[in-house]
C-alpha cells in the first residue's frame, strides 16, 4: 500500500512538473523558481557560506503566506525553501501546504540535520515535491560540518520514508579540502538511488576561484557518472550542468541570465533580489513587485553573470536561451546593471 502510494505521488509530482514545463515555454512573464527564505539562522556554520547568521528569528508565519499568495498572483511555477536552515522554522510544514494549495510546486533546500523519520514523514504529509542537500565532506572539519558521516543516516532514512524527489549535491572550490570527497559522497547518493549533481562553490566573499588540477579530475569523473547515470535519477539539479565546465576552469560563461524574473531571490525581509550572491538587486519589495518587473528583468543584462556559480539560476535561465537577447533598455536598468 504505501508502495503504491509512493508511485502515485510520483507520478502525480512527474504530471505536474511536465505541466510547468510546458506552460514555462509557452509565457515568459512568470517566475519558474522563487527561493524565499523563512530564516536567516542556521544551526552549523560553514566556512564559505554568507547566507546565514546565528541570532534572526523565524520570519512569522503569516507574513510568509501572504509573501507565497503574491507568488501565485504572478504565476510561480516552484517555491523552495532556503536559508539559513529552513527547517528551523516553527510553521515549515503549513507553509509547505500553503504553497501546493496555491497550486505551486513545494521545494526545501536543507542542511539535512533535521531529518529523522518522523519529520520525513511530516514533510510527506504536507506535500513536499522537492528536497536537496548539499554534502560537502566526508568527515567534518572547520569549513563543513555537512559531512557524510553525520548525514549517512538522514540519508537512509529519506531511502525508506522519503515520498518527495531527493538530490544530493556535492561540492568542490571554496576551502573544501579532500576533493576525493565529492566522489565518494555522489557514489553514495546514487547507491541509495536518489539523483546527484556536482557544484562549484564560490568562497567566502562570493568569488570564484579556478579548480586546481586534482579538484578538476574528480570534477570531470563525477560529471562523467552523472551523465552516465540512469535517466530516471536525472532531475533539474542534475541533469544540466554544461556551464560548470567553464567554471571549473576560471572562465567566464555567455549566457542571459533571467534573475529578476524567471528566478527570485526573496530575503528574510520580503525583498526580491537577483540571486543570494546579489543581494539589494533590485531589491524591490516583493508585495509590489509586477509582470511590468519581470519583463524589464528578463530583458535586462547581469554584468555578474560570465562568473556566476549559482546554478539554480543558470538552470531555470536555460529554458529561455534561445530567445530575447538582452539589451539595457531604460535609465533605470542601466544604473541598476552597473551597480551589481
Amino acid at each position: 500500500m504505501i508502495f503504491r502510494l509512493a508511485l502515485l505521488t510520483t507520478a502525480n509530482r512527474k504530471a505536474r512538473s511536465a505541466r510547468e514545463l510546458v506552460r514555462g515555454l509557452v509565457h515568459t512573464a512568470h517566475p519558474l523558481l522563487v527561493q524565499i527564505i523563512p530564516i536567516r539562522r542556521c544551526n552549523i556554520d560553514c566556512g564559505y557560506c554568507n547566507e546565514y547568521d546565528k541570532v534572526s528569528p523565524p520570519v512569522p508565519g503569516d507574513v510568509l503566506k501572504r509573501r507565497i499568495d503574491k507568488l501565485a498572483t504572478l504565476g510561480t511555477s516552484v517555491v523552495a525553501f532556503s536559508g539559513g536552515e529552513p527547517m528551523l522554522h516553527p510553521d515549515l510544514d503549513d507553509l509547505i501546504r500553503h504553497i501546493r494549495a496555491r497550486g505551486m510546486m513545494a521545494g526545501l533546500i536543507t542542511n539535512g540535520y533535521f531529518l529523522v523519520p518522523k519529520r520525513i514523514q511530516e514533510l510527506n504529509d504536507a506535500g513536499l515535491d522537492f528536497l536537496q542537500i548539499s554534502i560537502d565532506n566526508v568527515e567534518p572539519d572547520d569549513v563543513s560540518k555537512k559531512s557524510l558521516r553525520v548525514l549517512d543516516r538522514k540519508l537512509q532514512d529519506l531511502k525508506t520514508f522519503a515520498a518527495f524527489d531527493v538530490n544530493i549535491n556535492s561540492v568542490l572550490g571554496g576551502g573544501i579540502r579532500n576533493p576525493e570527497d565529492a566522489r565518494t559522497i555522489n557514489t553514495r547518493a546514487r547507491q541509495l538511488g536518489f539523483s546527484t549533481s556536482i557544484g562549484i562553490i564560490h568562497d567566502g566573499s562570493g568569488r570564484l576561484k579556478p579548480l586546481r588540477a586534482v579538484e578538476r579530475k574528480v570534477y570531470d569523473d563525477v560529471s562523467a557518472a552523472i551523465n552516465g547515470a540512469s535517466q530516471v535519477l536525472k532531475n533539474l539539479y542534475s541533469g544540466i550542468r554544461s556551464f560548470q565546465d567553464n567554471l571549473a576552469d576560471g572562465k567566464p560563461n555567455d549566457w542571459r541570465c533571467r534573475a529578476g524574473a524567471r528566478y527570485l531571490y526573496v530575503c528574510e525581509d520580503g525583498l526580491v533580489h537577483y540571486c543570494s550572491q546579489q543581494r539589494g538587486y533590485p531589491a524591490v519589495p516583493l508585495e509590489t513587485y509586477t509582470i511590468d518587473d519581470i519583463r524589464r528583468e528578463f530583458a535586462t543584462p547581469k554584468p555578474c553573470a560570465p562568473y556566476c556559480t549559482v546554478g539554480c539560476v543558470h538552470r531555470v535561465s536555460t529554458m529561455d536561451f534561445w530567445r530575447s537577447p538582452q539589451e539595457v533598455g531604460s535609465l533605470k536598468s542601466e544604473v541598476r546593471s552597473q551597480k551589481v
